[in-house]
């Protein structure tokens, strides 16, 4: 399982205090390209080499409690199924040892210029399915 600390800041938040609900899927984003890069990849050159950019097909995400202004938050990531072009994840960001939100978000790979559905190199493939 991969992990990355994320610091909230007043820019995250609403006029409340509290992390608007869309800033925790950039929340993940940030973790997914850390993974990424953690793996010796970046999406900056998987697009360059390859040619192939993810995007993200699905998202089903719970908020069970909020996260505040100057919280430190635990996103975590853990890979569920490896395809051809699809990726699997299941992402939690937590406020301590506390639940705040959890999602199930599917992936796939497509070709920048065409947005078909592409395969992902097969040296990036084994890498992502090896971590799981």
């Amino acid at each position: 399982m991969f992990e990355k600390k994320i610091r909230v800041y007043y820019e995250d938040t609403d006029a409340g205090g509290i992390v608007y609900h869309s800033n925790y899927l950039n929340f993940m984003e940030r973790c997914r390209c850390d993974w990424l890069a953690s793996l010796g990849f970046d999406i900056a050159d998987i697009q360059e080499n390859s040619g192939l950019v993810f995007v993200v097909r699905e998202a089903d995400i719970k908020y069970d409690l909020p996260a505040r202004l100057f919280d430190e938050l635990t996103v975590t990531l853990e890979p569920l199924q490896v395809g051809k072009v699809k990726l699997v994840l299941e992402q939690k960001i937590y406020n301590q040892q506390q639940l705040l939100c959890q999602a199930l978000i599917k992936l796939a790979t497509l070709e920048h210029s065409s947005f078909k559905l592409s395969a992902m190199p097969e040296t990036l493939r084994k890498a992502l399915a090896n971590d799981n």
